[in-house]
């Protein structure tokens, strides 16, 4: 047997955003935009740190504050 490698599907519920109360299409896809954006900068966050402390930080941190803003963009 194989193992399917699927997506990761994120569910919000109890929002008022829309009328069923239930956001997944917004979640899923700012975890992705997260995972992508973590799999570029924490490395160059890590090597920037190494040398500028607090430039560093803002370059880890920032995947966080991409995913999220990505999620509240999707209202479903």
């Amino acid at each position: 047997m194989t193992a399917g490698v699927g997506v990761p599907i994120c569910v919000e519920c109890g929002t008022r955003r829309n009328p069923c109360r239930c956001r997944f299409v917004g979640p899923t896809i700012g975890f992705l935009a997260f995972a992508a954006a973590a799999v570029v900068e924490w490395p160059v966050g890590a090597l920037v740190y190494i040398f500028k402390h607090m430039k560093g930080r803002r370059i880890m941190g920032h995947p966080a504050r991409v995913g999220s803003k990505v999620s509240r963009a999707v209202p479903i």
